[in-house]
């Protein structure tokens, strides 16, 4: 009874480094406003994703089994919320250090990974494919939570510098437009691989 540690560390890396999402929202985000400004939204986008570990781990899987409705109502909810997102970079236009707009926050990235269907499918394949049936909840729920966030706090700052280094190379260019219009895009097209990829799973 136990974890898989070291498989599932590789296929977290690669999940958490892929983009998705959660990763073009960072990028965005420092292309926006740098990276300095970005990472109080950082810090929450790492730690949103154990608000769903741990109800995971601790049976919201059952429940699945249980009430599926509430889990593809979830689905198809999250996956508007992300296309607004997306929506809303497309629309944006870079000014690194001269923005006179907010960065988002903590809070505003506390939200981004319960709202993410790629996370869910990420936590979901954690539970029912490293884990050895019968294993405690807490350990398997506290390693994966631990190797999933040791992942995050490594590559989300990295997403975050590689958009501000692209805003300094292209703000202000007729490159800019294109720029915001691909990182939406490929928003996009993350939720729909993760959506129809895996049938109704999450």
């Amino acid at each position: 009874m136990s974890v898989a540690v070291a498989t599932f560390a590789l296929f977290a890396a690669s999940q958490v480094a892929t983009p998705g999402p959660a990763n073009m929202a960072l990028l965005a985000n420092g292309a926006r406003f740098g990276l300095r400004a970005a990472m109080p939204f950082v810090a929450g986008v790492a730690l949103g994703k154990q608000l769903v570990i741990w109800p995971v781990g601790y049976g919201l899987m059952q429940m699945a089994d249980q009430v599926p409705w509430v889990f593809e109502t979830l689905k198809w909810v999250s996956a508007a919320y992300i296309c607004w997102l997306a929506w809303r970079v497309a629309n944006m236009r870079l000014s690194v250090g001269q923005s006179s707009a907010v960065p988002p926050g903590f809070m505003a990235g506390l939200v981004v990974h319960p709202l993410n269907p790629k996370a869910w499918a990420m936590i979901v394949t954690g539970f029912t494919g490293f884990v050895t049936p019968g294993t405690p909840a807490f350990q398997a729920t506290a390693t994966i939570a631990a190797i999933l966030l040791a992942c995050q706090i490594v590559l989300h700052p990295l997403w975050t510098y590689a958009g501000d280094r692209i805003a300094r190379t292209v703000a202000g260019t007729p490159a800019e437009t294109y720029l915001m219009w691909t990182l939406a895009a490929l928003t996009v097209a993350s939720v729909m691989f993760v959506l129809f990829k895996g049938g109704t799973t999450l």
